[in-house]
């Protein structure tokens, strides 16, 4: 993906422009991170809080793609942004190899999840009857496996693709393997990782929007059960539109460089930063759309919200409670600790007293 560090072979660019845009690209990932973290995180307990996890394939596999997403961001556009703001890699040899990795295990995870999401949609869009005993939980978690599977064999190679390497006294991550291998390699990703599922994808949504447009009169009244598979079914076009296109730069800017003129200098540099940009801006996309489209997700955040604030509120109330109990155990003490001073002044004064006088005038100066 990245580690190029292309940087290096820039030398007649001014430095300070170069501050400037690490500036700009650290600004870029630190929102790709908040954003996509906090978003994900909302998915998933929502998802988690639903109680529907045990009956709905597709909440299945919208949970399956936001833990893609949420390990993606999480583990991967930290160290990723680091090789566009630090002078070289310092994070060692073993992190070189498994970030990569696992950009790539979630981006074939994430392009696998919606491609069965698409054939899971079909089917329940096209054939509501004759799918649902093909459409179940135990069925979408086996193709769950499926998924990570064939993104472990896929993701595989990238062990040994990248490798921390010593460049005129700079430590880097870069691709490791010979230009023959690397091409292939690439070639490959494209292939399996972007151009068949996009494929599949286009295949799939095609035919289901064309049955919904041919089949039922959009004017008509639908069902209640038929109108939620129809708003599901275009919030999940929505996300893997969205995914084919913001991976489409990334994509172009590799077979540009295999296939086409792909000089190293300022423009290049720019545009393959970008095209990270918006690879990595997917990931956290997708709660949003969630967000716009279906009102259970709305409503599955405010609970969220609602739950945290009001858990938040509990524990103010038992801080005070605390509060005012410690206050007045201390305030009754301090009473108790002055009756009995009291009471000892006047014990130890009593055998003093010789005359009445002398008593009302020690009453009086107690």
């Amino acid at each position: 993906m990245s580690g190029f560090n292309i940087k290096m072979d820039l030398s007649s660019v001014n430095s300070s422009s170069w501050r400037a845009e690490s500036v700009v690209v650290s600004l870029g990932f630190s929102v790709i991170f908040l954003v996509g973290t906090v978003g994900n995180s909302l998915v998933l307990a929502v998802l988690f809080r639903n109680g529907q996890m045990n009956t709905k394939t597709t909440n299945l596999f919208i949970l399956n793609l936001g833990v893609a997403d949420l390990c993606f961001i999480v583990f991967c556009v930290p160290f990723q942004a680091t090789i566009y703001t630090l002078d070289e890699w310092v994070f060692g040899p073993v992190v070189c190899k498994v970030v990569h990795f696992i950009i790539f295990l979630t981006m074939y995870a994430s392009i696998f999840t919606l491609t069965a999401v698409s054939l899971d949609r079909y089917l329940a869009i096209c054939y509501p009857l004759r799918s649902r005993e093909m459409r179940t939980p135990k069925n979408a978690l086996s193709s769950i496996c499926l998924v990570w599977a064939l993104s472990l064999v896929f993701s595989g190679p990238y062990l040994s693709y990248y490798s921390q390497m010593d460049l005129v006294g700079t430590v880097v991550c870069i691709p490791a393997w010979e230009s023959k291998p690397r091409f292939i390699m690439d070639v490959c990703t494209f292939i399996f990782g972007y151009l068949i599922p996009v494929l599949v994808l286009s295949l799939t949504y095609a035919r289901t929007i064309r049955y919904l447009w041919t089949s039922v009169d959009p004017v008509k009244d639908m069902s209640e059960s038929r109108r939620a598979r129809h708003k599901v079914t275009k919030m999940i076009i929505i996300v893997a539109a969205l995914f084919c296109l913001c991976w489409l730069p990334h994509h172009l800017v590799i077979l540009c460089m295999w296939f086409g003129r792909f000089p190293l200098n300022h423009t290049t540099y720019i545009l393959r930063i970008l095209s990270h940009l918006v690879a990595y801006t997917n990931s956290c996309l997708n709660p949003i759309v969630y967000a716009l489209v279906s009102k259970h997700f709305r409503k599955g955040f405010r609970k969220v919200f609602s739950c945290a604030l009001r858990r938040r509120e509990v524990n103010k109330v038992h801080i005070i409670q605390a509060v005012n109990t410690v206050s007045s155990v201390e305030t009754k003490s301090q009473l108790n600790i002055m009756n009995y001073n009291q009471r000892l002044s006047l014990s130890e004064l009593r055998p003093l007293v010789q005359s009445p006088r002398q008593a009302s005038v020690l009453s009086l100066v107690i």
